[in-house]
C-alpha cells in the first residue's frame, strides 16, 4: 500500500498538470476594409409631375447610376457631349446648366425632365427721385 500511494499521487500530479494546460489563443487577424476613395455624389430630383429620380455619380470611375420607377440604369460618362452627360446603348442622362434630362435614345423619348428652379429675388423696389 505504501508503494501504491506515491505512484497514485505522482500519477494524479501528472494528470492535473497536463489537464490544466489550455491551448493558447490563436492570434486574431483583423484586416481593415479597403477605403473607398471614390468621389461619389448622390442627388434626388422631383419633376413637375411628382416623379422622383435618384442619380449617383462616381466621378472617379466616370459612371452614373440612375434609379427611376424601380429600375436601375448604369451609364458611362460621355466626354464628347456637353457638361455632365452619361449614356449607354439605350439611355442618356444629362445635367446641363441645372436641367436634368433622362431619355431613351433610340426613340427620343424623355423619361424624366427636371428644370432648375430659378432663384426668386426679393420684391422689386422702385427708384424714387
Amino acid at each position: 500500500m505504501k508503494n501504491l500511494l506515491p505512484s497514485i499521487l505522482l500519477g494524479l500530479a501528472i494528470l492535473s498538470s497536463t489537464a490544466c494546460k489550455h491551448p493558447g489563443k490563436e492570434a486574431e487577424v483583423i484586416t481593415a476594409a479597403p477605403e473607398n476613395k471614390d468621389e461619389i455624389s448622390k442627388n434626388v430630383y422631383v419633376d413637375s409631375y411628382g416623379e422622383k429620380i435618384e442619380v449617383t455619380i462616381n466621378t472617379t470611375k466616370n459612371t452614373a447610376t440612375v434609379h427611376l420607377n424601380g429600375k436601375t440604369y448604369d451609364l458611362k460618362k460621355s466626354d464628347a457631349l456637353p457638361e455632365y452627360t452619361a449614356s449607354n446603348e439605350e439611355y442618356q442622362y444629362s445635367e446641363i446648366k441645372g436641367n436634368i434630362t433622362f431619355l431613351k435614345k433610340n426613340v427620343d423619348m424623355v423619361l424624366f425632365h427636371h428644370k432648375k428652379e430659378r432663384k426668386e429675388s426679393g420684391p422689386a423696389k422702385m427708384a424714387s427721385y
